[in-house]
């Protein structure tokens, strides 16, 4: 029987609930360790990056340490999509429970590096998220490709091919335990 997008997310989400709360503080220190590392010699560049959900990996550290040399913008949902916010206090509670920075009327076509989080991920890493597509469309409207570094708390991914042609892919994915590349 063949695995389907629906049924990958649903078993990976399911994954991602059971994880014991006791250890979130060392699992995400391991990923916030990991990114870290990735992004060292990072300088000046634009950072898209999220802020964490409750089952996400929580990336405040990270935030904290890479905004004193980097742009770094926030998803600030709009429609179907969002568009990118600088980041900036105080973050305000929306929709999802998402916090996001204030709005802004300025509009940013291009960023160096996109930190994405991901519920499942395929064997192209390709990314699995809610479903509703934000990253999807996102992605598509932006001028060109930018390095993408998907974050998950559990590893969740399959070896076979789920995801849509449309789905973005990463350069990166990093997780408590592995790396995988491209």
């Amino acid at each position: 029987m063949t695995l389907t997008k629906a049924q990958f997310r649903e078993k990976s989400l399911d994954r991602l609930r059971k994880l014991s709360p006791h250890n979130r503080l060392y699992r995400d220190s391991l990923v916030n360790a990991k990114l870290l590392n990735e992004l060292k010699n990072v300088r000046n560049k634009s950072i898209l990056i999220y802020y964490p959900l409750e089952n996400e990996v929580d990336l405040v550290k990270v935030i904290k340490n890479i905004r004193r040399y980097n742009d770094i913008y926030l998803p600030f949902m709009e429609q179907q999509s969002f568009k990118m916010v600088k980041f900036r206090l105080p973050l305000h509670k929306k929709k999802f429970g998402i916090f996001e920075a204030g709005n802004s009327l300025r509009k940013i076509n291009t960023i160096d590096i996109a930190i994405v989080p991901a519920i499942g991920v395929d064997v192209n890493l390709q990314r699995i998220g809610f479903g509703k597509g934000m990253y999807d469309r996102f992605f598509a409207s932006l001028q060109k490709k930018p390095y993408t570094i998907f974050i998950q708390a559990d590893e969740c991914y399959t070896k076979e091919k789920v995801c849509d042609a449309y789905d973005i892919s990463c350069d990166v994915l990093l997780t408590p335990k592995t790396i995988r590349r491209k």
